[in-house]
């Protein structure tokens, strides 16, 4: 089931690199359906907040009608940064699956894990390595070409 959803992910992913942006993804289920999606949209909007985490959160509390996602999961392509890991507390997400690790910014294990942290009044369980390989290639791919093509503009 839970590649079903990553692959969802994956494809959000993809639009974002169709446009220029960092290829990651997001997509929240509930009750076995997809409700929300989201894909990085940083460089297009000019706003850090625009995340596939947080896009895919907003649009899931519009089609729920609440704040609180208390019976939805998460599937995302890349772990979690702070600041998403934090939008996921405050949503109450109580569920993330992700696929590829991130070294510089993962908060949901890599770097810390505020996803569990006990102090919060909230946690999510997380498990981690979904697709894993399909979805660091993304990323791995995206930043090789970028370089190229920088270096080839020189």
């Amino acid at each position: 089931m839970h590649d079903k959803f990553m692959d969802e992910a994956i494809k959000q992913a993809k639009q974002a690199e169709a446009i220029g942006e960092v290829p990651i993804g997001a997509v929240i289920v509930y009750q076995g359906d997809v409700i929300a999606t989201g894909y990085n949209r940083r460089e297009s909007n000019q706003l850090g907040t625009s995340h596939a985490e947080m896009i895919a959160i907003e649009e899931a509390n519009r089609h729920i009608g609440s704040w609180r996602l208390e019976d939805c999961t998460l599937y995302v392509t890349l772990e979690p940064c702070p600041m998403c890991a934090g939008a996921i507390v405050q949503s109450r997400i109580p569920h993330v699956v992700y696929g590829a690790k991130d070294p510089k910014a993962g908060c949901a294990g890599t770097l810390m894990n505020l996803l569990e942290e006990s102090r919060f009044n909230h946690q999510a369980t997380v498990e981690h390595g979904v697709k894993e390989a399909e979805c660091a290639a993304l990323l791995t791919d995206f930043f090789r070409q970028l370089r190229e093509r920088k270096k080839s503009s020189k």
